[in-house]
């Protein structure tokens, strides 16, 4: 049952999901010039319209609380999080031009989307505060709808 109080997971899910969010919008970033695809583009744009803004909700929230926030070098250092590309991955999107690019960022993006649900479930079964339990229940579903329309978005 959520509650007003917060525990280490729901913490721990605030801290990860920014550095996560951050990544996203790091590969949504290259869309616009690199990208052949309008479907990709517009997804791109979808994702930093959406994830932008909950960013700044996940930082407010951790400093409300009084907790750490990450620090966006740390994007290197968590690439084992769930769904997380890799350096190689990420050098490799930064490369692609037109239909290679689009290519990729469906790939990497339906990948990273479902480790973003991933990391959803496993707050609302561990995580306890109420704010946090319904920001993973709107990243879960929001995010599962992107992997469907990534899905068709797919060469």
């Amino acid at each position: 049952m959520p509650s007003p109080s917060a525990n280490a997971a729901d913490v721990l899910f605030m801290q990860d999901m920014i550095v996560h969010h951050r990544q996203a919008l790091d590969m949504s970033d290259l869309a616009p010039t690199r990208a052949a695809s309008d479907g990709v583009k517009r997804m791109a744009a979808r994702i930093n319209d959406t994830q932008g803004p909950e960013i700044s909700a996940m930082t407010h929230w951790l400093e409300q609380q009084g907790q750490r926030l990450p620090e966006h070098h740390q994007l290197e250092e968590h690439h084992d999080m769930p769904g997380m590309a890799t350096p190689e991955q990420l050098d490799a999107l930064r490369k692609a031009t037109g239909a290679d690019f689009d290519r990729l960022f469906v790939q990497l993006m339906i990948a990273h989307h479902m480790g973003a649900i991933t990391m959803a479930a496993d707050e609302m079964e561990k995580g306890s505060h109420v704010t946090v339990q319904e920001l993973a229940q709107d990243i879960s579903v929001t995010q599962t709808a992107e992997v469907n329309r990534l899905r068709q978005l797919q060469p």
